[in-house]
């Protein structure tokens, strides 16, 4: 980790919100809140990562009781700063292991951040903590996407995403170890900068060997927040795991 606040600290913060605007339109955070705030139904919330609230604090607006754990100190402040944010409880620490007060209909992880979690079993460990905040019945959703390995040819590592003016932006994957890294080259005034963060991809079916161990259930798979079918082309998933009720 890059410090106190991991490899999201004040100089990702300050611009967070503008440098992944696309993220925050209403097409594609309303599709998301309409799905956590039916399966939270008159329930609490948990979102591990909640970052600035993009998810958080409209689901919250829906009436309902959202609290988070981040480890990033920088980007809850954010989060705090804008309106309705105050009413938010969070939990500062790792997601993986932190314990947030009281329990949940639903523990949410949206936007790949599963992959922040760089072993398995930090991964495995996030997969508990979850079944541990929720009620028996409770759901455990993550969206992540679908590792590329389609679109890497032999001898090649690196799968670039953005090609701009000033801004480059690839993927460099390890198929040994399912480590891989985001990096970002940024020119300014002739002088470049390289940011380059670390994740580990996982699988669906690794997912939902995770859920076992944690004694949660597979229950819906989607392509998208909208519900549409998870195919052999799907680069992303939706997936809802479901905690046994004590009964089952």
């Amino acid at each position: 980790m890059n410090g106190r606040d991991g490899y999201f600290g004040e100089d990702i913060a300050a611009t967070y919100d503008s440098d992944a605007s696309d993220m925050f339109s209403d097409d594609i955070v309303g599709p998301t809140v309409d799905v956590l705030a039916q399966l939270a139904g008159g329930g609490s919330a948990l979102e591990f990562g909640i970052g600035t609230g993009r998810i958080a604090l409209p689901l919250a607006r829906r009436g309902i009781e959202v609290h988070g754990i981040d480890l990033s100190r920088a980007m809850v402040d954010r989060l705090r700063a804008k309106p309705g944010g105050s009413a938010v409880a969070v939990t500062i620490g790792d997601f993986a292991t932190t314990r947030a007060p009281g329990e949940f209909a639903l523990v949410y992880l949206v936007l790949n951040t599963i992959c922040n979690l760089t072993t398995q079993d930090a991964q495995v460990a996030c997969f508990l903590n979850a079944a541990e905040h929720l009620t028996p019945g409770g759901s455990f959703v993550i969206e992540v996407g679908v590792p590329a390995m389609r679109l890497l040819p032999p001898g090649q590592r690196a799968v670039p995403f953005a090609v701009e003016n000033n801004c480059w932006a690839y993927d460099l994957y390890d198929c040994t170890t399912q480590a891989m890294s985001s990096n970002y080259v940024d020119e300014n005034d002739g002088r470049a900068r390289l940011r380059s963060i670390p994740f580990r991809y996982v699988w669906p079916s690794e997912l939902d060997l995770m859920a076992r161990i944690a004694g949660l259930v597979l229950a819906e798979r989607w392509e998208d927040w909208d519900r549409s079918p998870f195919t052999h082309e799907s680069t992303r998933h939706v997936s809802v795991l479901q905690k046994r009720s004590r009964t089952s």
